[in-house]
């Protein structure tokens, strides 16, 4: 059977369709840098292909494990690819048109700057709290004009509710139920994993449509 793909002008119409030309034209001109794609930053990119962004940014510097497919974007015929290539392949099924720039590096101290960039809005989607911590201190001192979207608490069975999208400063929004962890709560389960990612990129759009927080 022939796959038909449909047209860049096609694409761009059903989303204008649905969002509304203005909004499209908005989120069609982003770029967004994702640091992490496990749980938290595999979700983000799928929800802003989806919606039709115009360029991400995929920073990952770990490969595709089997412990990674209960909760992450990945197949299981992608066990021991490289995140960002994986990711990249299956983000380009879901929408062929959108620009990405993948980076299997480890992001530090050093080379965060030179990764980011190109960033419009950097989404934090790491598990680990001092890497967290890095890059919330490099973007809001190295690089405070741009916007900033990280995550804290979204482990174990607690109730939906409680995840929560809160702008700390101008610049700098925080989402998830912020106290949870993972050596505490036990586990990390999709639904809620991914209820915090929709939060980061449902707050990254309207960042770019200008919808502020208040």
């Amino acid at each position: 059977m022939v796959k038909l793909i449909p047209t860049k002008e096609e694409w761009y119409a059903a989303l204008s369709e649905r969002h509304g030309e203005d909004v499209q034209k908005k989120i069609s001109s982003g770029a967004v840098a994702i640091c992490g794609l496990g749980g938290l930053g595999s979700n983000i990119a799928i929800s802003l292909a989806r919606a039709g962004i115009g360029k991400l940014i995929l920073i990952d510097f770990d490969r595709v494990d089997i412990t990674n497919l209960h909760r992450q974007q990945y197949k299981a015929d992608q066990l021991g690819m490289s995140k960002a290539q994986a990711l990249k392949e299956n983000l380009l099924e879901i929408a062929p048109y959108v620009t990405i720039e993948t980076h299997s590096v480890l992001i530090s101290e050093n080379n965060a700057e030179a990764l980011l960039e190109k960033a419009d809005i950097i989404c934090e989607a790491f598990d680990d709290a001092e890497c967290k911590a890095m890059l919330v201190n490099i973007v809001t001192e190295r690089m405070p004009e741009k916007y900033l979207v990280a995550a804290s608490g979204m482990a174990g069975m607690g109730s939906a509710n409680t995840i929560q999208t809160r702008r700390i400063s101008k610049q700098f929004y925080l989402c998830g139920d912020g106290a949870s962890d993972v050596s505490e709560a036990g586990s990390l389960v999709a639904s809620r994993v991914m209820l915090c990612a929709a939060h980061q990129a449902h707050t990254v759009l309207r960042i770019l449509t200008e919808q502020f927080e208040t």
